[in-house]
């Protein structure tokens, strides 16, 4: 790389600042936009994942071409570019206050062409001239004299990790969605008028550069490629490292801020002015990804947080090392806007590759163990131990230890699986595992071998197991709602899992277990005793209607006679319901039922059917909260779908975030009357399968709730609700109030 002029002691210190003010609050508004977008868009296109695909690439898509089009402003004059700038951003200003378009899709809209659409006509000018500021400005304070414009870019990642954190602590907490639409809107005013004091400074050409600005030849496709690559594998493993803390190892609510956080904060230290904490990140960023590997998949009782907290400064510190390699191998500032646009375009590939590509290729998370791989060929390290790293400097004996050390460490990795002759012991995968461990520690240095140990280590620390149940047919299943597997508890159930949730589980045996209804849907639970109550209370020709499949549990409570009706979002979720092979849930109790794929408060929305005597809500699991389920207007839907004396039924289990007083805020405001069923099962009970429980009852006719009741008075409590509590509405609604601190 050649050798870019630092920024000198003489230079103003309010030029640096008026520039670091004005790139980092570009990157706080970009980081803004999207969550809010979210939230205004989620009561309109619901929650289905052609919705949230096709948004993300609208996003990465405006990214890049906000990039493409700071690198084509590039050939102007400082002084034009400055001008043309200003008139593109007076010109997104007249789509504010920001928000989206008064469009409403048609039913038979297509998400992929639609959601685009609505998207790029509501934000699109508004986030490309903002996302291009980061290159662009960094390019400006290199030709007015500042120095090394590189070091802004830790700037504009604080200020991107300051907006990812304001908007789920403080923005959404505390300001409706009309406020905040105003809020970002007078930012992005005084984000202008920032622009227009850089402006003033430029100079009219680069007609006389400083060191910083001469002209240099293009980088090669090599260069290209290598920046590309360490860009693609850290945006990759956002969303990889999210993915397998909520699968493999924990669900919490407001997860995904940790990953994306460590993410943004790796680019404030790998592009920053000193170098001493990038450099010592990486020379110690072989060692964490070993013990990393070495965690990835342990199952220990307690250790949850522990694996996850190791996992995101995994994520951390290899974000470093590639970064800081970036940073590196960055060009002179002539050729900046091209290196921030092949970033930008590695940062597409990574997203894109586990967004989209992943869940079709794959029905576990295999491109989280890819893409650490990837990492370990990738990092830059030097073997801390000067006579090995002697070994590596090339010559025939270094590469015959080398391919002696591939054979090895492959050796090891299947020792624990009952080949040569060796039994299938855990003792022996341990041993194994140790002897890699530090066969990977003399590998560091080694690119080839250090891959091999790592892919290794990871296969002796649990990887095996989860691709024997991968490979098993009907085993594991995979959409874009995430990773289910299906799992053997003992010899006589068989359990669903989503992630680390729990969605469904049968009993095994008689075909009277089978149709048993256990897990939260026990008899004794507050579904369980409402659907007992449906005949007394409506007849024997009731209308029940259920959002939210599951393994189809609830089918087995169905009688001669009765109506029902399933929404389920996830067609992945429908093909295991319906498969006898895994559940009998629906081919024993309701193999015709009819099944309405599609988001249930959309299709609610629209249907003309029957209305339901009892409406069963039952579409949460763990930290992921359908929001638009639980507002004021949401239950207005439910209201409506109902009959005048109908029950509607919401299921509020939750191991992280406490749903009452949403409800009880919810049927304040709409009128409903409302009881909770805490039904927390005895040895006994347990034996049979039955979980613990926290079901809402609802009815907008206190006869109806009173009749429910009194069936069961001591099993019903009045809902307790929170002082001060606004209920959630589509213009505001926050998780924070709600997480439970202490278990």
């Amino acid at each position: 790389m050649a050798t870019v002029a630092m920024v000198s002691s003489g230079e103003p210190r309010s030029m640096r600042l008026r520039f670091v003010a004005t790139v980092f609050t570009s990157s706080f508004l970009l980081f803004l936009v999207q969550p809010m977008m979210a939230r205004m868009a989620l009561p309109r296109l619901g929650g289905a994942p052609s919705v949230w695909n096709s948004a993300m690439l609208v996003y990465q898509g405006l990214l890049l071409a906000g990039y493409g089009y700071a690198h084509w402003l590039g050939r102007l004059s400082p002084r034009a570019q400055a001008s043309a700038h200003l008139v593109l951003l007076a010109l997104a200003a007249f789509t504010l206050p920001i928000g989206l378009i008064a469009a409403n899709p048609p039913a038979d809209a297509n998400p992929f062409l639609w959601v685009p659409w609505l998207l790029l006509a509501s934000i699109g000018p508004l986030f490309l001239v903002v996302s291009a500021q980061a290159p662009l400005f960094q390019r400006w304070f290199s030709v007015s004299g500042g120095g090394d414009p590189y070091p802004l870019y830790a700037a504009s990642n604080l200020g991107s990790f300051a907006g990812l954190l304001s908007y789920p602590l403080v923005v959404e907490p505390m300001l409706t969605l009309g406020e905040q639409r105003w809020l970002w809107s007078g930012a992005y005013g005084l984000m202008v008028l920032l622009v227009c004091r850089c402006a003033l400074g430029l100079p009219g050409s680069t007609a006389t550069p400083s060191v910083a600005e001469t002209k240099v030849s293009g980088p090669g496709w090599r260069t290209l490629v290598t920046w590309v690559a360490l860009a693609a594998v850290p945006s990759g493993l956002i969303l990889s490292t999210t993915l397998h803390l909520t699968t493999d190892i924990v669900a919490m609510p407001l997860l995904w801020v940790l990953p994306l956080g460590a993410y943004l904060l790796s680019f404030t230290i790998a592009f920053g002015a000193r170098r001493g904490a990038a450099e010592g990140i990486s020379r110690v960023a072989p060692l964490v990804l070993l013990i990393a590997a070495c965690c990835l998949f342990l199952e220990v009782e307690g250790f949850a947080l522990a694996a996850a907290g190791i996992s995101i400064a995994c994520l951390f510190v290899l974000s470093v090392a590639l970064h800081s390699q970036l940073f590196d191998r960055r060009p002179e500032p002539g050729q900046l806007t091209l290196f921030y646009l092949a970033m930008s375009v590695g940062g597409v590939i990574g997203g894109i590759f586990c967004a989209l590509i992943a869940p079709l290729l794959f029905n576990w998370t295999y491109e989280h163990v890819l893409l650490l791989l990837a990492a370990a060929a990738l990092i830059a390290s030097r073997n801390p131990f000067g006579p090995i790293a002697r070994l590596w400097n090339g010559g025939a004996f270094g590469s015959r230890l080398t391919l002696a050390g591939e054979v090895l460490a492959t050796l090891l990795a299947v020792s624990g699986k009952g080949v040569f002759g060796l039994p299938a012991s855990a003792a022996v995968s341990h041993y194994a595992l140790l002897a890699i461990l530090v066969l990977a520690i003399v590998a560091i240095g080694n690119r080839p071998l250090f891959v091999v140990c790592v892919a290794a280590l990871m296969l002796s620390a649990g990887c095996w197991e989860k691709l024997e149940l991968s490979a098993s047919p009907g085993k594991m299943t995979r959409s874009y709602f995430g990773i289910y597997s299906i799992r053997q508890k003992g010899e006589d159930a068989r359990i669903l899992v989503h992630g680390t949730t729990v969605h469904g589980m049968q009993n095994l045996g008689s075909p009277a277990r089978q149709r048993m209804a256990t897990s939260y849907y026990a008899p004794l639970s507050g579904v369980g005793l409402a659907m007992a109550a449906i005949e007394p209370l409506f007849g024997p020709r009731a209308h029940v209607h259920v959002i939210g499949l599951g393994a189809g549990t609830l089918a087995c409570y169905a009688r001669p006679g009765q109506s029902w009706t399933i929404y389920e979002i996830d067609p992945a979720i429908v093909r295991i319901a319906k498969d006898p092979r895994r559940f009998t849930f629906l081919s024993g109790c309701l193999p015709n039922v009819p099944i309405l794929i599609g988001d249930a408060r959309l299709t609610l929305e629209r249907g003309n059917g029957a209305k339901a005597d009892v409406l069963v809500v039952d579409a949460f699991s763990s930290d992921s909260i359908p929001m638009h389920l639980l507002t004021r207007e949401a239950f207005e839907v439910y209201r409506s779908h109902l009959s005048d004396r109908g029950l509607l039924l919401v299921h509020i289990s939750n191991r992280s975030l406490d749903l009452e007083p949403v409800i009880a805020a919810a049927a304040t405001a709409g009128g409903w009357e409302a009881r909770l069923r805490a039904y927390r099962p005895g040895a006994k009970e347990r034996a049979q399968n039955y979980g613990a429980s926290d079901w809402i009852a609802l009815s907008p006719n206190r006869s109806t709730l009173g009749a429910l009741v009194a069936r069961d008075p001591e099993d019903w409590r009045p809902l307790h609700p929170r002082a001060r509590f606004a209920p959630w509405t589509d213009d505001y609604a926050s998780l924070l109030p709600l997480i439970r601190w202490h278990s």
